[in-house]
């Protein structure tokens, strides 16, 4: 095995090992902290894998689309000619090192705070490490029939998360969010199997480009894999599930929902669903730039009318991963470029806002925005990162939040035609909303007399706190400042996709 090989393993491995034996010890502390160390070492082992060959092989004859960084190749259930095939490559890269990093952060989180609900801190954090195995492999499975089961392995535990921790309406929650992940996870399953029977392979490598499907088993293939990614990422109109989630879980579980766990849907629609039928994807643009323009509006308008702090910040995840999806939907390497860094960009920039949103809710025990005025006055320190957690993910220059949003648009307009055209000027319509829904917010949280649950607030703020959402400032502003950090290495591998898709 070479060491890309072994590191590749072992960023699966550790956290499902960490997992067993997290679970394993009987007291609650020193769990958390067994947990938080595995954490530490996943991240250790997914950042050098950007060392090796950073290259695809450009498309051309029967030469492979795809070449992964690193890869591992072996048999898994040879009577069933299934493989156990993972690999890394610059599109999954950011996502499998911002997962690694937010799994740390949230483990760490817990030995400061360990949310109420019915489990233990333990329990806690052996979920999240379940959930990271999940994620990660998601990003990492090079074989369709892989993808898709760990895909499914994020379900249970994260509803457990919801119900066992969240609010008081975390049952429902945590239902709807079951039963929409199960609605799409049977039109995944059914996709995969199109592909697989009619491919006779399910290496994402040799697929990729269409891997010799038939233009009506693409576009039947397509419309199945995008409905499933759909729910996951949520696009409108499948989104419904994604606000009352994110309501009632604890502040860790909104994270990484949020962070990383809603990139499974993103990425899968690049990865699988564009990359596996090309042909379905051209077909369907025109009907996904329309519906990643609904969402834009949609979702900022939703948040203009929200009341609720955490409830708002979900709702703005519409939004974000509508221009997300406007992105992939121009099928050009600008747009796919687009929504590669503001996949990375919400995941940092969300993922902070809902650390922030939660110490909020346990300071003040409410979460209605009409009792959260004056917190500036009160806690500068907490109202100063609200506010530079809300101005990046509006999209202010300078700050991770712009790139996404403004190539989205420019692709669009790139793209020409009046329906592309037009879908364009709506996506920076939806920019502006975005821009007036968060002033609102700070205007409402941030300013005026402090309200009775504010003005009871002390200044200070806690180690764990500033250990947690430190690296997620930093990211913000270096992603913003340097855009190549997450472009660069995706530049080679989109090229290759946008070569297949012509």
């Amino acid at each position: 095995m070479s060491a890309g090989g072994f590191l590749l393993v072992a960023v699966l491995a550790l956290p499902a090992l960490g997992a067993a034996v997290v679970a394993a010890i009987p007291a609650d502390r020193a769990a958390r902290l067994v947990g938080t160390v595995v954490a530490a070492l996943t991240l250790l082992a997914a950042v050098p894998l950007a060392a090796g060959d950073r290259g695809w092989f450009a498309w051309s004859g029967t030469a492979p689309a795809v070449r992964p960084w690193h890869q591992l190749d072996v048999s898994w259930v040879p009577a069933l000619d299934l493989r156990f095939h993972l690999g890394v490559d610059g599109v999954s890269y950011p996502l499998v090192v911002l997962t690694a990093l937010l799994t740390l952060l949230c483990c760490g989180y817990t030995l400061w705070r360990v949310p109420d609900g019915g489990g233990s801190g333990r329990a806690l954090v052996a979920l999240l490490l379940v959930v990271e195995v999940g994620i990660l492999g998601t990003f990492l499975a090079l074989d369709l029939v892989l993808f898709f089961l760990f895909f499914e392995v994020v379900l249970l535990p994260m509803y457990a998360v919801i119900a066992g921790w969240g609010g008081e309406g975390r049952r429902r929650a945590a239902r709807k969010f079951a039963l929409y992940t199960l609605f799409g996870s049977v039109l995944l399953l059914v996709g995969v199997y199109v592909v697989v029977a009619a491919a006779g392979t399910a290496d994402i490598v040799a697929l990729t480009g269409g891997g010799g499907l038939s233009r009506n088993t693409q576009l039947f293939a397509f419309t199945l894999l995008a409905l499933a990614f759909a729910v996951k990422s949520p696009l409108w109109p499948l989104h419904t599930w994604l606000p009352d989630a994110h309501t009632q879980a604890p502040t860790v579980g909104s994270v990484v929902l949020a962070g990383v766990l809603l990139k499974m849907g993103t990425y899968g629609l690049i990865r699988v669903a564009v990359g596996v039928a090309p042909e379905g994807a051209r077909w369907a643009a025109p009907v996904l730039g329309v519906l990643a323009v609904a969402a834009i509006l949609v979702g900022a308008l939703a948040c203009l009318a929200q009341a609720e702090l955490k409830r708002l910040i979900a709702y703005s995840s519409v939004g974000h991963m509508g221009f997300v999806l406007l992105g992939v939907a121009t099928l050009t390497a600008t747009g796919i470029q687009a929504a590669l860094i503001g996949n990375i960009a919400h995941g940092v920039i969300t993922g902070l806002l809902f650390f922030l949103a939660g110490a909020v809710k346990d300071r003040t025990h409410t979460g209605a925005l009409a009792e959260l005025s004056g917190l500036r006055e009160t806690a500068p320190r907490l109202a100063g990162l609200l506010g530079f957690a809300a101005v990046a993910s509006l999209g202010l220059p300078g700050l991770a939040g712009f790139w996404g949003e403004a190539f989205a648009v420019i692709a669009a307009v790139e793209v020409g035609g009046p329906l592309w055209t037009t879908l364009g000027v709506l996506a920076a319509v939806g920019g502006a909303l975005t821009a007036a829904y968060f002033l609102r917010l700070l205007r409402q949280v941030t300013h005026n007399r402090p309200s009775p649950a504010v003005a009871r607030l002390a200044p200070t703020l806690a180690g764990a706190e500033v250990a947690a959402w430190a690296p997620l400032v930093l990211l913000a502003l270096a992603i913003g400042l340097a855009p190549v950090l997450v472009l660069g290495v995706a530049e080679a591998p989109v090229d290759a996709l946008v070569e297949v898709l012509r």
